[in-house]
């Protein structure tokens, strides 16, 4: 009884352990600026924003519109909104997630 407890429990553990979702990977401060800098930039250089004058991408506005978090962020670049087209199917998560990363680290140098 004792063999079969064990390699019950065996199984178990490996189960755990194949079937539990991986961690995601930090966001990747390198490649956020070059995804800024190839999708980005164009709208939104030095953290400003061409389209609508009012809604940058300087901390004080992030705060006011409730983008201020990496969720935020990486939902408004997948899915878009207004005048911002959604980047869903053209960057992968992890590029959306290090984009993201990159915009609120960029907000809280103040974009220097």
């Amino acid at each position: 009884m004792n063999r079969v407890c064990r390699i019950v429990l065996s199984v178990l553990v490996c189960a755990a352990v194949f079937l539990a979702a991986p961690a995601s990977a930090e966001p990747d401060l390198a490649l956020g600026k070059k995804v800024f800098a190839s999708n980005c930039a164009s709208c939104h250089k030095g953290g400003l924003n061409v389209v609508v004058a009012a809604k940058t991408l300087q901390k004080g506005a992030l705060e006011q519109y409730g983008m201020a978090s990496v969720e935020a962020i990486s939902t408004q670049v997948r899915n878009g909104k207004g005048g911002m087209p959604a980047f869903k199917g053209r960057l992968d998560d992890g590029q959306i997630e290090s984009v993201a990363a990159y915009v609120l680290a960029q907000a809280d140098a103040d974009w220097k």
